[in-house]
């Protein structure tokens, strides 16, 4: 189970953020394993197949390995653990639902304004995970976010097939015109991935796993 270690990695992170924050509430700020455990309750909600605890601490695996090329590391890492912490497939704006919950959770927990702002603009980044040029944070995570696109053909289609759990409620012909059109935005951008690492490692995996899925939906809809 990883919900231990994640309660440990989510403590850690909040603990070195807080301590550049000009004012902590209270002597020496709440807990910040009430915080995690609120979280990981939302992360293990029954209607999640895909957007779990395991998408979670594989997106603070990923952004533990493109570290070196975020400007602020932690400030990604809180980022990742609200970026779905509101997830309902059949409703519109998680990501803006998210992103509010950060704005309300995060000056509670002790942290700076600029560095809650800052959660919350990467929360509201991977709705188009275009991160812009120069923007190394929203890089970082864009890129942790995306890795799944890149792993082998086994994991690619557990994910999918978890993705499709998800939308259960969603008809085949109607699921099938809305994943093509998500895979379709995703390669009709100039890069998946703008780290130096994403871009040598996993682009053209990804790439290939995108064009193949879309394939498929096209056979099944021809």
């Amino acid at each position: 189970m990883p919900a231990p270690d994640l309660r440990s990695r989510f403590a850690t992170t909040l603990l070195a953020l807080r301590e550049g924050a000009e004012e902590a509430v209270g002597a020496e700020g709440p807990d910040p394993y009430a915080y995690a455990d609120r979280l990981l309750a939302r992360w293990s909600e029954p209607q999640r197949r895909y957007h779990t605890t395991d998408h979670l601490l594989a997106v603070l695996d990923h952004i533990d390995t493109l570290a070196e090329y975020a400007d602020d590391p932690d400030a990604v890492r809180l980022a990742a653990w609200f970026h779905d912490a509101v997830y309902r497939p059949d409703r519109s704006e998680n990501e803006e639902r998210s992103a509010r919950l950060a704005e309300r959770a995060l000056p509670e927990a002790g942290l700076s304004e600029d560095h809650t702002r800052e959660v919350a603009r990467l929360v509201r980044l991977t709705t188009t995970h275009a991160a812009a040029p120069g923007d190394r944070n929203g890089a970082v995570l864009c890129d942790a976010d995306l890795a799944i696109l890149a792993t082998g053909p086994d994991a690619y289609a557990a994910y999918t097939a978890a993705v499709r759990e998800e939308y259960a409620f969603v008809p085949d012909d109607a699921f099938r015109t809305g994943r093509a059109a998500v895979l379709e935005q995703l390669l009709a951008l100039p890069a998946l991935f703008r780290t130096p690492y994403g871009a040598r490692e996993w682009e053209a995996r990804a790439r290939a796993n995108l064009t193949e899925e879309l394939r498929g939906l096209s056979r099944l809809t021809g």
